[in-house]
């Protein structure tokens, strides 16, 4: 899959831009704070129907306007497939694929894969289980409909239970009414987490070898996936905890308290790891999520590279770029020195300055 072209109105600071892309690899250069992730966030926004800042729709419309306008243009398996999404400050974002609107956000996911790589990422392992968490949900709502109905629908029921929980406490009466949302909450959780365990084994098919490679051979890396409780216990456990639960005034058990732990060699690297390694284990496991959608969808997705570059060492940025192969790629950075020093192949470059794009440079570098 490739992105063709992409359009953009009153969105962050364009008023209005038209990029066409090359199916190889796209540099987007320039000094900071002009504009070069923006474009990135619109392609992530296409893909996932998210920010990958977590921004809401009012503050990524341009400041002195109401609403913006994204339009994306695809090539999958020789379709052409056009995105449109209409945001505005205060409703609802629309999207339509291919001049039909869609009536839910979800049935957007799975059409664009994106793999999209940061600074911010390269301290997923060190950082708190929300943060791995995230990374899981995000790749499998992409992949799988069924994981993104069962967590929707699970995260909902959280929220209705946490509200219920604290009107117990001001009106235990209510208590009888839990059990209605303790077994929804059972049902779709335990969903949730059969299918994060067959996700880790999904990765680690792959992520062993990556990693090992990445490593010089040193190290053989393994994901392992730390649920707050089985699927098999889980309805047994929201019972068992539900005092505790009304005195805390939240769900304190579920899938929404997982964790995955990353073992080098038999030692977590989250607790014990060295910075190098943590961030070779980022490195694999961003690597591992293409090679994984690839396998999934039978399809390449488009990898988005944000100013990551920067914050590896040389070795890394190699193995980085040399990977990429067939990939259509979209890389974020200050300057092209790395990639003249390194002779690495380039499609097509774009200069940046202040919300104009500048495509003055074609070819190899």
């Amino acid at each position: 899959m490739v992105i063709k072209s992409l359009e953009l109105s009153n969105f962050r600071n364009y008023s209005l831009l038209n990029l066409s892309f090359d199916r190889g690899t796209n540099i987007l250069y320039g000094d900071n704070a002009q504009g070069k992730t923006n474009i990135l966030e619109a392609i992530y926004l296409c893909a996932t129907t998210k920010s990958h800042k977590g921004a809401k729709d009012k503050d990524i419309v341009n400041f002195n306007e109401e609403e913006a306008h994204i339009r994306a243009y695809l090539e999958k398996k020789e379709d052409e497939i056009r995105i449109d999404m209409h945001l505005r400050k205060n409703k609802s974002k629309g999207i339509a694929i291919d001049g039909t609107r869609i009536k839910k956000a979800a049935e957007l996911l799975g059409i664009m894969n994106v793999v999209f790589f940061s600074p911010e990422d390269l301290s997923i392992i060190k950082n708190g289980p929300a943060e791995r968490r995230h990374f899981v949900d995000m790749e499998l709502c992409q992949l799988d409909a069924g994981y993104l109905y069962n967590l929707n629908h699970y995260n909902r029921i959280v929220n209705q239970r946490n509200r219920l929980l604290k009107d117990i406490y001001q009106n235990p009466s209510l208590r009888d009414t839990l059990s209605v949302w303790d077994d929804q909450m059972a049902a779709f959780g335990s969903q949730v987490i059969e299918r994060r365990i067959t996700f880790t084994e999904q990765l680690n098919d792959i992520i062993g070898e990556i990693h090992s490679r990445l490593s010089g051979g040193r190290e053989h890396l393994k994901v392992v996936y730390e649920p707050d409780v089985t699927s098999e216990n889980f309805a047994e456990a929201l019972h068992r905890n539900q005092e505790r639960d009304i005195r805390l005034k939240m769900t304190s058990t579920g899938p929404h308290r997982d964790d995955f732990s990353f073992l080098a060699d038999g030692v977590d690297i989250r607790k014990f790891g060295s910075q190098g390694q943590q961030r070779t284990a980022a490195l694999s496991l961003k690597l591992s999520e293409i090679e994984l959608v690839k396998k999934m969808t039978k399809d390449t997705p488009v990898l988005l590279l944000d100013d990551v570059l920067s914050e590896l060492d040389s070795n890394r940025q190699n193995y980085l770029l040399n990977s990429i192969g067939d990939i259509q790629t979209i890389i974020t950075c200050t300057g092209l020195d790395d990639f003249v020093n390194n002779r690495f192949e380039i499609n097509k470059v774009f200069r940046v300055a202040n919300g104009t794009v500048d495509a003055g440079q074609n070819g190899g570098i």
